[in-house]
């Protein structure tokens, strides 16, 4: 069995204008295609064929950086296409905001960690909410890191390699994030992956 490259549940240009048709083209259909055709190459004929893309990505973590670094790479861009949706409002959905409230003490301190974390990254990374012995947490990883591989479970990813924002933010990061914050997250897929975590 092999892994495919998910359809964004979107047009290219439906992110507009807080993301563009044309990151996306590269995004989605370079990057993350050259990601599973890399995972693909490497699994064939090993012990990760047949596995679960969870499976690779934890099993291989510490082991086999290619195949870690390509699996997890696979994991992060098919949960951050559906993080996003057309048209999406800042307004959270009641049970997550709640807990988000209790574990933050506000959303809008929620977000300026997430934030902070984002830009805090060196590099290329990710800025992640996750699910931790029944708290929501900020975190931040490098690379293709998956806060999977440090016992949480993420329910939000914000990917700041840079060829997920340069096109239109340049070197405006926290910009970028903030945007995504406001005006593309689908905080709806959040709290259902939520409700799973906790």
């Amino acid at each position: 069995m092999s892994f495919t490259l998910p359809d964004l549940p979107y047009a290219h240009d439906a992110l507009a204008p807080y993301m563009s048709g044309e990151t996306l083209e590269y995004h989605h259909d370079k990057h993350h295609a050259a990601y599973v055709n890399a995972l693909n190459a490497l699994i064939k004929g090993t012990e990760w064929e047949g596995m679960s893309l969870e499976d690779v990505v934890i099993g291989s973590f510490g082991s086999n950086v290619p195949v870690f670094n390509n699996a997890s790479q696979d994991l992060n861009h098919t949960y951050f296409w559906k993080w996003m949706k057309p048209h999406a409002g800042s307004a959270l959905p009641g049970i997550l905001e709640r807990q988000i409230k209790a574990d933050f003490g506000s959303i809008e301190k929620m977000k300026e960690e997430f934030v902070a974390a984002g830009v805090g990254q060196f590099g290329s990374g990710w800025c992640w909410l996750a699910v931790q012995n029944g708290k929501t947490i900020v975190m931040r990883t490098p690379n293709g890191e998956n806060p999977l591989v440090y016992g949480a479970k993420p329910i939000l990813g914000c990917d700041v390699w840079e060829h997920s924002y340069y096109i239109d933010y340049r070197n405006r990061r926290a910009d970028y994030i903030r945007a995504f914050l406001e005006h593309l997250v689908n905080w709806e897929y959040v709290e259902d992956l939520f409700k799973r975590a906790a």
